[in-house]
């Protein structure tokens, strides 16, 4: 276990080995996609998410023959089925273990796409230009610095080409969870944004999460998030705010948490 007293946790090899424990655990995000999915997909009805509500219909449109990056996007979910849905397919994760679950995919179905390990906030293992679309849902809580994703994900990209990315509303990080508060409706703020779990947890807390394999979080401002996809240079194009499947956080009763966007790269 790190040495959780003095703070020296290296946030992306824990996070790497917690996906890897979580993607055994056939976890929401782990759960390879099933046959008749992907069967539906060939045929045209197919759909994939940032969070957990439906994108809309412009946002991706026709990908077939796209060159589409899935990032930070393991777990055998949105990349075989735009692989089957005709375009060209590169999934990259932290996890071999998520990315273990879009091969396993790919063999059972007779899917061309690539898997290639990686940390999102550094893509040098792709040239500049080399896709259409870089699709990410909600990942970027998982590294420190968002606007190094942002840049990479400018570069990569070609002239018109899309960034969809997936986020949190960053007010979830704000209040304290203590389970008592939940019960009785309250919110209490102790935590302020720029937030991150290595940082601002007690050290009770954090030794309990880093104790169950979950993976360490970051929450960013709504600059960094948003004015950083512009400082990078694209051009917001579209924005989606959609409520939590379940409440998690009491806060998720009472505004849509999870936020998507679709940024352009000008031509």
């Amino acid at each position: 276990m790190p040495d959780i007293s003095s703070r020296s946790i290296d946030v992306n090899s824990h996070n790497q080995a917690a996906w890897d424990h979580q993607a055994k655990q056939d976890c929401d995000w782990s759960r390879p996609v099933s046959e008749a999915v992907i069967a539906a997909a060939r045929n045209g009805q197919w759909a994939v998410q940032l969070t957990h509500g439906a994108l809309p219909d412009d946002w991706l449109g026709d990908v077939c023959d796209q060159r589409i990056l899935c990032l930070a996007s393991g777990g055998g979910q949105q990349a075989p089925v735009l692989a089957a849905a005709g375009a060209q397919v590169t999934v990259f994760d932290v996890s071999r273990s998520q990315l273990d679950q879009d091969r396993l995919v790919a063999a059972r179905e007779g899917l061309s796409l690539v898997a290639v390990q990686g940390d999102m906030r550094n893509l040098s293992a792709f040239d500049d230009a080399s896709f259409d679309i870089v699709f990410q849902p909600i990942a970027n809580h998982y590294v420190d610095d968002v606007r190094s994703v942002w840049r990479e994900c400018f570069r990569v990209l070609r002239p018109g080409g899309r960034l969809l990315a997936g986020f949190y509303n960053p007010v979830i990080f704000v209040g304290d969870r203590d389970p008592d508060l939940f019960a009785q409706g309250l919110i209490r703020p102790v935590f302020s944004i720029p937030y991150a779990d290595a940082t601002d947890m007690d050290e009770e807390a954090l030794e309990a999460k880093v104790g169950r394999d979950e993976a360490l979080v970051f929450g960013h401002s709504l600059t960094d998030l948003i004015a950083g996809q512009i400082q990078a240079g694209f051009v917001i194009a579209g924005f989606q705010e959609d409520p939590a499947p379940r409440a998690r956080f009491l806060i998720d009763r009472y505004l849509p948490t999870f936020i998507s966007t679709l940024a352009i790269r000008p031509v």
